[in-house]
């Protein structure tokens, strides 16, 4: 008896489960709407109809239930949707996905994954090359050349080559862009160098500061690049000299200095083709990218296409630059000391800008533009012109 009434109990309380089970599922069935089904077997004819392709996600949801491939191909295509933000500060909140374009060196695709093409597989790994062949480039120079040196003796009388407030010019023009060359390398190619030294913990937070360090850089940037250019435009005007150097390389080759004047060709190359041309492209899509044009609308196009032309213009003036800086330091003995206590000593002025120099000696260039800073001896005219007999 009670092995009966044991057996009966299970059976009910089985049926009670059951029962509890496949209730909520019917509910949750209605509620949702949707009704298993498979699309391959249901309707099969329903793609016969001529407007098949235009129906609606509503339309292909009444003869095929779960197709909703009318919505995906609107999304692919860029259609915008409904969206209570203003179009003023949100153009695109509506849009999921971009139309599809071809930037130059990416397949037919959405716009944003053309960038990705265009920044991924030409600009990152070209531009990671164009940078290892400038700094091989110098290393190169540098073992097989060495050093120039100077010829002759130094007098100790000093020429004054820069001004304190051409050195502070020049200076805070330098510290800006070797600060945001190496945030922007570290941006751009540190997760093949650093990530995997020092930890994705440590790479984020290093990259998120150099992220904002590069956006405060880049104004301050801008605005010395501009004090730079007006402030050493009159010496690098063009001249005829200049292409004499140009075609004997400098003398780079030939150990044979070129008689230049202030700067020489090679220094103009690198006014007008890093500082006025490249600069202007730089400052101008990096002001793209920290939106601080005014009345510009901020879409992802426009964005994409800034960052685009921002990272190619800037690895050709980081290449350039690399050549400056080495002469600037190492390439050339005295070449720092000049910009970083103004003067030069004769010998040094005769040796690589006799042009400069005589007109210093003619009395043309005054060999002293600022107050002294020192009681240190500066040639004259006159001191000059004796040196020189």
């Amino acid at each position: 008896m009670r092995r009966m009434l044991l057996t009966v109990g299970l059976a009910l309380a089985a049926l009670g489960v059951s029962a509890q089970t496949a209730v909520p599922a019917a509910q949750a069935e209605t509620s949702l709407g949707v009704k298993s089904a498979n699309v391959f077997q249901l309707a099969p004819g329903a793609d016969a109809d001529p407007k098949y392709k235009d129906q609606t996600n509503a339309e292909r949801g009444q003869v095929q239930p779960g197709n909703n491939a009318p919505m995906w191909r609107a999304v692919g295509q860029g259609v915008t949707g409904y969206s209570s933000l203003p179009k003023s500060e949100a153009p695109e909140a509506g849009n999921l996905i971009q139309p599809f374009v071809q930037y130059p060196g990416s397949r037919l695709a959405s716009a944003g994954e053309s960038w990705r093409q265009v920044r991924n597989k030409i600009i990152i790994p070209y531009g990671a090359a164009l940078l290892l062949i400038a700094v091989g480039a110098m290393a190169l120079f540098y073992f097989s050349k060495g050093t120039i040196e100077l010829h002759g003796e130094e007098t100790g009388r000093k020429i004054e080559r820069f001004t304190p407030f051409e050195r502070s010019a020049h200076w805070a023009n330098a510290i800006a862009f070797v600060t945001l060359a190496i945030s922007g390398v570290v941006m751009a190619y540190g997760k093949f160098f650093l990530l995997p030294v020092i930890g994705a913990t440590l790479f984020g937070w290093l990259t998120y500061a150099l992220k904002n360090l590069h956006n405060f850089a880049g104004p301050l940037f801008a605005v010395s690049l501009v004090v730079v250019f007006v402030t050493f435009l009159k010496d690098n005007m063009p001249s005829k000299h200049d292409m004499v150097w140009l075609l004997k390389g400098g003398g780079l080759f030939s150990n044979t200095e070129v008689p230049s004047h202030r700067f020489n060709a090679g220094e103009k190359v690198v006014f007008w083709g890093g500082v006025l041309f490249l600069g202007a492209i730089v400052v101008a899509s990096g002001l793209v990218l920290d939106k601080l044009i005014p009345g510009l609308i901020y879409e992802r196009s426009t964005m994409q296409i800034a960052n685009m032309v921002h990272g190619v213009a800037t690895l050709f003036m980081m290449a350039m630059f690399i050549g400056h800086i080495y002469m600037g330091t190492i390439g050339m003995r005295g070449a720092y000391k000049a910009m970083r206590e103004g003067y030069v000593d004769e010998t040094w002025a005769k040796e690589h800008h006799e042009l400069w120099y005589d007109d210093v000696k003619a009395g043309k260039i005054p060999a002293q533009r600022s107050v002294p800073a020192s009681s240190a001896p500066v040639a004259t005219a006159s001191a000059a012109s004796t040196a020189s007999v």
